[in-house]
């Protein structure tokens, strides 16, 4: 299960963040910054900074590899742990964050915006979890999302904070260009 807390960690800070402000961001290369937090699990924060140390430190045949396998995904690896995605200008039109919206088994519902906010639930099926979301556009090249989830871990209730920081990088997506962005 913690392996699924951990692909649902990855999964809201890509899709969340990566497209809730899609209908008025710049399309071009943005960068994410997660803080992930679980209260109820003080070892998460262990194992998330051992994460990032291992990654930082794989030999460079195996980062490669891996840096290939995220380009096919759409996504790389930049500075403290961020996350780089391309967002084209079609993802730039589009309206994701809407009621009823269904993306890697999770709906969003209860969706509201009042100017530059968005807010609203995430209910997610795998791993069983829900969860309040808001997602504030300061412009069109910055935005920032907050999400509290709730959920089980190993038959034991769980909670998950999560903030985004997302700020557009460039109008060049280099490498990234033209790969499907997880949405």
């Amino acid at each position: 299960m913690k392996s699924c807390l951990l692909a649902l960690v990855l999964l809201l800070g890509l899709n969340l963040a990566g497209q809730a402000q899609a209908q008025t961001i710049d399309p071009g290369l943005w960068e994410l910054k997660n803080d992930v937090r679980m209260p109820d699990r003080p070892e998460f924060a262990a194992q998330m900074a051992q994460m990032r140390e291992q990654m930082k430190n794989l030999p460079p045949e195996a980062r490669k590899m891996m840096e290939q396998q995220m380009a096919g995904m759409g996504v790389a690896l930049g500075g403290d742990g961020a996350i780089r995605r391309c967002v084209s200008p079609e993802e730039a039109k589009s309206d994701v964050i809407r009621e009823g919206y269904t993306e890697d088994n999770c709906t969003y519902t209860q969706v509201s915006r009042s100017g530059n906010v968005w807010r609203g639930t995430l209910v997610c099926t795998n791993p069983q979890s829900q969860g309040e979301f808001m997602v504030t556009l300061h412009d069109s090249r910055h935005y920032t999302m907050e999400a509290r989830m709730t959920g089980q871990d190993e038959g034991r209730p769980t909670r998950m904070e999560m903030t985004v920081d997302a700020r557009f990088v460039s109008a060049d997506c280099g490498a990234l260009a033209g790969k499907p962005a997880r949405r």
